[in-house]
């Protein structure tokens, strides 16, 4: 028997997330190399992810504020999915790294406008007894996918001879049966047009409670580091004693059990979600960050240390992600989840942003032991600040 929360609109949420991610990662990892053929430099890497990012941003923002006013919101979606897998695709095409930024960032702008949009179909596809389950199992599908698609990547480049306008064109397949399945699978629940809202309106009508939230995962935030961060660390600590491409090789495994473990972790977080209080967890999960972060500092980085923080960076991620959007979805009526996931990804963005380029910093200029203390301290007021979030009213 399914579960009475695993239903068409669930499945078909998850499933959505799956193939796009495989989409998009596959062409994600391949990224670099292509660009190393047409003699990029690094900085050009990092122009095309900061630019994509803070124009995903801005969309995830007017995104959520926007199908906040219409009865249906899942045509929005589709077209975002559709947007992306084109965007994608069209690497393939480039033949500067000018024509990449500008795949990207259309990619990412259809990324962006449809975060928020299947956000709040995956809340109003389910009761508030279920958010942690439902978003759970979003998020294990999606990590799924960052799975599946490196590894198609790593198989694809060789059997087709690194020609990446063909490898480009591939990620179609997926990228298209995404937009596909958000379109004939996930059924939209009926709901009332809500009245004209001016932006700042809608902002100021966001509940206390919630913009008490959002200042905690943004603080959380500007000391979240991309866990890519841990490949160049594995490197950095095993090279000397594996020989750089071994220990290459070893990081990408590592990451792969980081993965594994953070698919396998949303599940279970999703159950906990629905019968603890989710203000705890959530509190539990960054409180997890920090000690992971201090273990990076304070421990004999070897192997089997370093594959123990992939291991726990798994499991923080996997709490973080699948806590933040369940206890948004709960502290916000559902007329305004649209805004409510939209802020929040853009709070989240920010905040990638600020702590990518402290942490860049630190770790040039001081090396990994202050960057990671960083983020330690943050992630640790980060849970303070999750705990100290006000009780909800009861009424007399």
């Amino acid at each position: 028997m399914r579960p009475r929360w695993l239903n068409r609109t669930v499945l078909g949420i998850g499933l959505t997330s799956l193939l796009s991610d495989w989409s998009h990662e596959t062409a994600t990892t391949l990224l670099p190399t292509f660009l190393a053929t047409m003699g990029v430099a690094a900085a050009w890497l990092g122009l095309i992810e900061g630019v994509s990012d803070g124009l995903s941003s801005v969309a995830k923002m007017a995104s959520g504020y926007y199908t906040d006013r219409l009865r249906r919101r899942k045509p929005i979606a589709v077209a975002g999915y559709i947007v992306t897998a084109l965007g994608t695709a069209a690497f393939g095409l480039a033949s500067s790294p000018w024509h990449v930024l500008a795949a990207r960032a259309a990619a990412w702008f259809g990324r962006g406008v449809r975060t928020p949009v299947r956000k709040a179909l995956l809340a109003g596809s389910v009761t508030a007894q279920a958010y942690g389950r439902a978003f759970g199992f979003e998020r294990a599908m999606d990590t799924a996918g960052a799975i599946v698609g490196p590894l198609s990547a790593f198989f694809l480049l060789a059997l087709l001879n690194h020609r990446y306008a063909l490898l480009f064109a591939l990620t179609l397949i997926p990228g298209l049966l995404a937009a596909a399945t958000m379109a004939f699978v996930v059924k939209e629940q009926t709901r009332t047009r809500v009245a004209h809202v001016s932006f700042g309106a809608s902002l100021r009508a966001l509940p206390i409670r919630f913009r008490q939230f959002l200042g905690a995962a943004f603080v959380f935030g500007i000391g979240d580091f991309a866990h890519s961060l841990l490949i160049l660390l594995a490197m950095q600590k095993l090279a000397p004693t594996l020989g750089a491409a071994r220990a290459a090789s070893l990081a990408a495994l590592l990451y792969v059990l980081h993965n594994a473990v953070n698919a396998g972790s949303a599940m279970i977080t999703g159950a906990l979600a629905d019968r603890f209080d989710k203000k705890r967890l959530l509190a539990a999960g960054y409180l997890l960050a920090a000690l992971m972060a201090l273990a990076v500092v304070l421990l004999p980085l070897n192997l089997w240390t370093l594959a123990a923080v992939f291991a726990v960076g798994g499991v923080y991620l996997a709490l973080e992600e699948t806590l933040e959007d369940s206890f948004c979805a709960e502290l916000v009526a559902p007329a305004q989840h649209g805004v409510a996931f939209g802020t929040l990804a853009t709070v989240n963005g920010i905040g990638d942003f600020v702590s990518s380029i402290v942490l860049g910093l630190l770790w040039t200029n001081f090396g990994s032991a202050p960057a990671f203390s960083y983020s330690a301290v943050l992630f640790t007021c980060g849970s303070l600040m999750v705990l100290r979030i006000a009780a909800p009213r009861t009424p007399p």
